[in-house]
């Protein structure tokens, strides 16, 4: 465990206090109560009734992912004992000799320029949108390339800014953020002050062409869904327009863009080798679309353990005398986690709980939006084409642009026409 002079466990417990004193004072029993009564979820019971529908079939599969893994080692003459600084090795090991996925093969179908191209016409597509270069638009560095971006009408709704490389001094990761939220309040008259919208990537650039990964193209995607949800906002007020939403709700935009990026439809149209333009071969793409699917049982596991691990710790009303470290054994335990499997993120080092308190009891958030996301695209599926008119039009009226105006979940029902179901997103992951 930790060192003395790193360990952070004492201060997690005052946090865990001062919060459980931060919901008593507001009338709740626990954190938890506090926390989960403005989201879409309302109670810690609907939290804790979606992650245990997950966490059985889950561990099922996470069980036989390990044996799996189990039997090649035991093929290469190493133990058949499967541990947690193993899985990773062993499962890479396993991936690689099922799909026989070499990035040099695969990356080439993927250049930074074509699937750009694709989600901006996934974008029209959908939501008539058309994004038009604009080299006049200085960014604040070369590599920053400026959209001006119309809708069917021609009028114009935002400036969209991609900055697509990693670079010195730039921040890590992904993400999306507006240098301006749109609003139609900066007169008497209502005019509209369009959005200005930025996705960072951290793509490594290429020469003369970047190549991404398969995952990299998802993140494109991902995050062309949240700068949708900025573009597409249609809000009096900035205060409630584009991404100021519930936080179980943020990543639904953004999760529902990723569906298109698997879909043959789109990939056969704009997946195609960077010199060559040769389309990617089928059985090379049925092959990157059964990867995607490989350890989810894992992934899963390791997270929805969090979550769990999240909701117990907030739960508790008294936290006086209480050991971290015992609470997480017992708890996991309790649990029955796989062998093999640590949490994603322990205790100690939980910066989503203790950082601030804004995923304190609310790390289940990702899994809610899963949940929205994969319900949400079988709505197309439902209609028969992934570009359905009507169900883009309800798409946009009722997810991308409504902002916070509305309940959410009633938002959700206007456009599903019903409450979200959990069976889409076990499908998704191939946990059913």
């Amino acid at each position: 465990e930790l060192s003395p002079e790193r360990d952070n466990l004492s201060l997690a417990v005052r946090i865990l206090k001062l919060r459980s004193q931060q919901a008593k004072l507001h009338g709740y029993k626990s954190f938890a109560d506090y926390q989960t009564v403005d989201t879409m979820a309302q109670t810690p019971e609907k939290v804790l009734e979606l992650l245990n529908r997950v966490w059985t079939p889950a561990k099922t599969a996470a069980n036989k992912e390990r044996d799996v893994l189990s039997a090649y080692a035991v093929s290469i003459g190493e133990s058949a004992e499967i541990r947690a600084s193993d899985w990773r090795f062993y499962s890479e090991k396993v991936r690689a000799a099922k799909y026989n996925l070499d990035d040099s093969i695969v990356k080439p179908y993927f250049s930074l320029e074509r699937m750009v191209e694709a989600v901006f016409d996934v974008a029209h597509r959908l939501y008539g949108l058309r994004f038009e270069l604009r080299p006049d638009l200085k960014a604040y560095h070369a590599d920053v390339l400026v959209y001006q971006v119309t809708n069917d009408s021609g009028d114009v709704v935002a400036l969209f800014l991609h900055d697509n490389f990693a670079r010195a001094h730039k921040n890590s990761g992904a993400w999306m953020s507006e240098f301006r939220s749109q609003s139609r309040n900066i007169d008497d008259v209502g005019t509209a002050e369009i959005p200005i919208v930025i996705n960072n990537n951290n793509f490594t650039k290429g020469h003369p062409t970047t190549l991404l990964s398969f995952n990299d193209c998802v993140t494109l995607f991902h995050e062309f869904g949240h700068g949708l949800h900025g573009m597409l906002s249609n809000s009096t007020y900035q205060r409630l327009a584009s991404t100021s939403v519930l936080k179980d709700f943020v990543e639904l935009p953004s999760q529902l863009m990723e569906h298109w990026v698997r879909q043959p439809q789109v990939l056969a149209k704009h997946a195609r080798h960077f010199e060559t333009n040769e389309p990617i071969p089928a059985e090379l793409l049925a092959k990157v679309m059964a990867a995607l699917k490989f350890q989810q049982g894992f992934a899963t596991v390791e997270y929805t353990a969090c979550a769990l691990v999240d909701q117990a710790l907030h739960a508790i009303e008294d936290v006086d005398g209480l050991d971290l470290t015992a609470f997480e054994t017992a708890t996991l335990e309790k649990l029955q986690m796989p062998a093999g499997i640590v949490m994603r993120h322990r205790i100690p080092h939980f910066s989503h709980l203790f950082a601030s308190s804004g995923y304190a009891s609310g790390y289940y958030v990702y899994l809610w939006a899963e949940v929205l996301d994969a319900d949400a695209f079988d709505a197309f599926v439902e209609a028969g084409d992934i570009f359905d008119k009507d169900t883009a039009d309800r798409a946009k009226k009722f997810i991308y642009s409504a902002g916070n105006t509305r309940d959410l979940m009633e938002g959700y029902r206007l456009f599903r026409g019903r409450d979200p179901k959990i069976e889409a997103m076990l499908i998704k992951k191939g946990l059913v």
